[in-house]
């Protein structure tokens, strides 16, 4: 049961005399009803007795259903017209919004009648979009006409007036109606049904609610952290799986499979090939991974690399705007790719000659990985799709050799340490982008090959059982 749902719960109990015991020496409601009687709230509404096939619920013997406009009445503001409402005045004007976030005033200079004047402590009822019962707790204001003020018999405790109105509203909301005006009409309102218990139970009925509230309020702050455990808890055990995945720590190393030292070598080995091919061009030295870089400890056949240092090659789009058609090849930008998968569905269209233009500086080709560097930084995705497609400048192309596993590079990069990385490399506010040059030095692990593959495996095995808990 939700907070709102155990508080309603708790209105409801309250206003079917279920709360509290009843006790015979404080009277009944018809004893009430005749000095509210007397009281002449309204002479031309008198109390009718209703019939049993109308009660909304049961209550005890000692109370008794009457209408709203048998023990109150509801007076409307003013229907300001917008030359009335001014940006300083005397009186400020009440209007719904400022019953619950809004906090800008307008005010008047009108001098009303009585009525349409609010002062601290007297209850309202917003009857407009938002509606439902408020005690003002504000100084003198005039109210507007979504508003009404209710003055109601002394023999009615204003609070148990305010928790009726307050479940009334519920159910209101529940029935399906809550959001069309005619269902919270002045004239419906009046002819509702109040179920009236003797003054003394009144009381005690609404001390015993101001009990349960700080509890129902301590249960909403409980409530609302594991709501919060809940909704992180997938997106949290996935992280922890990555990170433990890029630690050594989810299958076992197996010294047949080699070392991360002597895959590092066969790495460069094939990019000095693919350079003296003249396939790649030669990069620029990475700096030395520092003691400092290392975050924490991984298998001992396992070894710390910057990133350029194990991919063929880093591209980007074009950093200009192209033209685009309704047809055409695709051309992907960050929103297509930020969701961890590759989303054509979206993407935009550029014409073929120019694709072919652009794929002398960044053509993207099946087991690629792409890695969003611009707004939504830091993700990684393969491209597993034989779709030809070419990408903007927020998306860099990253290229492999033979010895790393592109499920298990995109993997280590949206693990929670390379993705803090790419954060730190991030620059700007507006225009966030990881550029090139920054991106290449994020460190990470590199297992033997084969370990790579059983990583992998093992995610795919788990990752989804995180997926369900959602």
């Amino acid at each position: 049961m939700t907070p709102q749902e155990l508080k309603n719960s708790i209105l409801q109990l309250a206003i079917q005399g279920k709360l509290v015991e009843q006790r015979p020496e404080e009277g009944t409601a018809e004893e009430l009803y005749r000095q509210i009687q007397a009281e002449n709230i309204d002479t031309d509404k008198a109390y009718s007795n209703i019939p049993d096939d109308e009660l909304p619920f049961d209550i005890p013997y000692s109370w008794m259903f009457v209408h709203i406009k048998n023990i109150a009445v509801l007076y409307n503001g003013r229907a300001y017209k917008q030359n009335e409402l001014l940006n300083q005045g005397k009186y400020p004007v009440l209007r719904v919004g400022n019953l619950f976030t809004n906090n800008s005033w307008y005010y008047s200079n009108l001098e009303l009648e009585s009525e349409k004047y609010c002062d601290k402590g007297d209850l309202l009822y917003s009857w407009s979009a938002s509606f439902g019962p408020h005690i003002w707790t504000g100084d003198r204001v005039i109210y507007h006409y979504h508003i009404w003020k209710i003055d109601f018999s002394k023999y009615v405790y204003k609070k148990y007036l305010y928790y009726f109105l307050l479940a009334d509203t519920d159910r209101i909301k529940r029935s399906g109606h809550g959001l069309a005006m005619i269902h919270v009409t002045k004239a419906s309102t009046e002819e509702r049904l109040f179920p009236l218990p003797p003054l003394a139970e009144q009381k005690r009925i609404v001390a015993r609610i101001e009990e349960l509230l700080p509890l129902i309020d301590r249960y909403e702050k409980a409530w609302n952290r594991l709501e919060d455990f809940n909704q992180r808890f997938p997106a949290d055990m996935q992280k922890s799986l990555l990170q433990l995945a890029i630690q050594g720590k989810l299958v076992e190393q197996r010294p047949e499979e080699g070392t991360g030292e002597e895959l590092y070598r066969q790495i460069q080995k094939e990019k000095q090939a693919f350079i003296k091919a003249g396939r790649i061009k030669k990069g620029k030295p990475l700096p030395k991974i520092t003691e400092d870089e290392i975050p924490f400890d991984i298998p001992e056949d396992w070894k710390w690399v910057r990133l350029g240092e194990i991919i063929l090659s880093v591209a980007d789009g074009p950093h200009f705007s192209p033209q685009y058609y309704e047809s055409g090849v695709p051309f992907l930008s960050t929103r297509n790719v930020a969701s961890g998968k590759i989303d054509f569905s979206t993407a935009k269209y550029i014409s073929r000659e120019l694709h072919e233009e652009l794929c002398l500086r960044c053509k993207p080709k099946k087991w690629d990985i792409l890695y969003t560097k611009g707004g939504t930084t830091g993700i990684a995705v393969v491209n597993d799709t034989d779709i030809e497609f070419n990408v903007w400048v927020h998306v860099a192309v990253l290229s492999m050799g033979s010895y790393v596993y592109p499920y298990y590079l995109a993997m280590a990069l949206n693990s929670p340490h390379c993705f803090e990385l790419s954060q730190l490399y991030t620059h700007g506010t507006s225009n966030r982008d990881l550029g090139l040059t920054r991106m290449v030095k994020i460190t990470l692990p590199l297992p033997p090959l084969a370990e790579q593959k059983r990583i992998v495996a093992k995610l795919e095995e788990l990752l989804p059982l995180c997926e369900r808990l959602k």
